[in-house]
């Protein structure tokens, strides 16, 4: 028997290591062998151990912790699962996984990132040495036939970009993967690089074949530790075992890999800016022409793509182009993955083919909204993609589909708002974010989006002005017309999209003075119903500005000049007496 423990970021995060250890320390002396893997997805119910026996998963538990290492190990023993019921995944969860197809996540949550043979049980390195037995012509016909687009957001036919740096007249070529994630609420780079990590060298391998390139660098935010740590032993494994160094599979194709860590600029992922990264230089956009398959890292031709790009191509030259065409629709082929995170019940990683609704992956895969409460909207591609209202939530996951709502598909993060989500405040959370981290390379972006950020900041203060919304409209105009890379086009994308579907709320902010989900501080007002209130005085005790007063067991009430706003009165109540307004 085999117990495996999910051993990610969020699995780590959730107290996996400390469960590690008790269940080795349980099974000592037992014919009971203890492993990881890494992140299968459900990060909601982390930490999560899988029973095996050989290669067949007997039991998955969830939410475990060290104190049920005895048991765990006792029953997999016993091969009697009864004393752990409790732990067992229910049957709604199960349906997390089984309403997914999984392809870029293939192995990830049952393979073990650390161990090359694993790997290659599973077929690992077999579609590379497929691909060395075909020309660099047929390889990309094979990703042309697929239809499989980059999925760093911009949607580009992958099979082009490959093709044109085949054609460029250079003897040196580099095949770079951007794994430099900085969206808030996106993690699918990192995951798959914790957990499965071969399945990037081997889709960059196939990538380098293609394009004639002799060396392959991993451009990855230094934030990522154990992303960094396994993919640097895989690439180890992998060249002991020949398939990255000179002469791979005796195929006359040789090409060696190396890591480079970001300093975790968001710019950076933007690929003309990653190679200035690369190059030693601050992270700034170039201009193009010329692009990167013509003049790119050192102004030799090269390749870029994302991590999840590169981990779809394996399964596309192994199968063929053509089933993984059979997926999606006719603008978008294969399957997406997202992050699923914010107000959902089910948050975590997701994979589905393309024309799957937005509906259907929040509440059928992602369970719903959390605490019964409201959806409102969805922000879909990060700072750079839009809030989806509930009204558009049939619309389905295809590249086209999306940016016809103002949104984009992004890299794949899907944050979730509920009805206690303020959306001018969401829009400046995501202008915080993109001013901050604009390089300041061009003027429309590096001013613009700060002028930007100062409008919102006074609605959401109570300071608001009439003409704020016609002034907001016409910098997002301009900044998406002047701004010279992809940070600053398409910067303004949230508050063009709250604009067009929220619009009531800005108003409200700006004329009214208020904030209808409560979460804007200086709109708020705070007062005590005397009628539920009973003198306990446990508000008065826990205000730290001492704007309470009131006698004990008689009504209290709120000096507004004094109260700070803070909710530590509210928080504490257990009459709800006080009044958020």
């Amino acid at each position: 028997m085999r117990i495996i423990i999910g051993e990610g970021s969020c699995g780590i995060a959730a107290g996996a290591l400390k469960v590690h250890k008790a269940l080795e320390k349980a099974a000592e002396g037992k014919n009971i062998r203890i492993g990881i893997t890494g992140c299968v997805g459900m990060c909601f119910l982390e930490p999560i151990v899988d029973i095996y026996d050989e290669e067949k998963l007997v039991k998955r538990l969830v939410k475990v912790s060290e104190n049920d290492a005895q048991r765990i190990v006792c029953a997999a023993e016993k091969n009697d699962y009864s004393d752990i019921d409790d732990l067992v995944i229910s049957k709604e969860d199960e349906e997390f996984l089984s309403l997914q197809t999984r392809i870029a996540l293939r192995n990830c949550g049952i393979t073990d990132p650390t161990a090359i043979d694993d790997y290659q049980k599973r077929g690992g390195y077999k579609a590379l040495e497929k691909a060395l037995s075909m020309s660099p012509e047929e390889v990309i016909e094979e990703i042309k036939a697929s239809g499989l687009a980059g999925r760093g957001g911009a949607g580009f036919p992958t099979w082009y970009k490959w093709s044109a740096a085949r054609k460029s007249e250079s003897k040196t070529k580099y095949l770079i993967c951007n794994a430099d994630e900085g969206d808030p609420g996106a993690f699918m780079d990192r995951a798959v690089i914790e957990s499965d990590p071969h399945a990037l060298i081997e889709g960059m391998l196939i990538g380098a074949y293609a394009i004639g390139a002799a060396e392959m660098i991993v451009y990855v935010r230094a934030e990522y530790p154990l992303a960094i740590k396994r993919l640097e032993k895989a690439i180890k494994d992998a060249k002991e075992a020949g398939f990255i160094g000179e002469n791979i599979l005796e195929s006359g194709f040789s090409c060696k890999m190396r890591i480079k860590s970001g300093a975790g600029a968001f710019v950076c992922g933007e690929e003309t800016a990653l190679i200035e990264s690369l190059e030693g230089k601050r992270g700034m956009p170039r201009l193009k022409p010329p692009f990167p398959a013509q003049s790119g890292f050192k102004d030799e031709p090269s390749n870029i793509n994302n991590v999840e790009t590169f981990a779809n191509v394996a399964w596309i030259i192994a199968n063929g182009g053509k089933e993984f065409s059979k997926l999606g629709t006719e603008n978008s082929k294969g399957t997406k993955v997202f992050a699923l995170t914010g107000k959902v019940r089910k948050s975590g990683l997701v994979e589905v083919p393309m024309g799957m609704t937005l509906r259907d992956v929040i509440y059928k895969i992602g369970g719903g909204i959390k605490n019964g409460k409201k959806f409102k909207a969805v922000q879909l591609g990060g700072p750079s993609g839009g809030c989806i209202p509930e009204e558009l939530l049939d619309t389905v996951i295809d590249y086209k589909a999306l940016s016809e709502t103002g949104a984009i598909m992004g890299s794949g993060g899907m944050v979730i708002m509920d009805e206690d989500t303020c959306m001018v405040g969401m829009s400046k959370f995501f202008l915080d974010f993109t001013a901050e981290e604009s390089c300041g390379k061009c003027v429309h972006c590096r001013i613009g989006t700060k002028r930007m950020q100062e409008i919102l900041t006074r609605m959401v203060n109570g300071e608001g002005r009439e003409d704020d919304v016609l002034l907001l409209e016409e910098l997002c105009k301009a900044i998406k017309d002047g701004a010279l890379c992809g940070l600053g086009q398409t910067a303004p994308n949230p508050v063009l999209t709250t604009l067009k579907y929220f619009r009531e709320e800005y108003d409200e902010h700006i004329f009214e003075h208020r904030c209808r989900a409560k979460e804007c501080t200086e709109l708020l007002t705070y007062s005590i119903d005397a009628e539920k209130c009973r003198g306990c005085t446990l508000c008065a005790k826990k205000c730290p500005a001492k704007a309470i007063e009131g006698e004990v067991k008689k009504p209290h009430i709120i000096d507004k000049e004094k109260c700070i706003r803070c909710g530590a009165c509210s928080k504490v109540c257990r009459f709800g007496a006080v009044v958020v307004e």
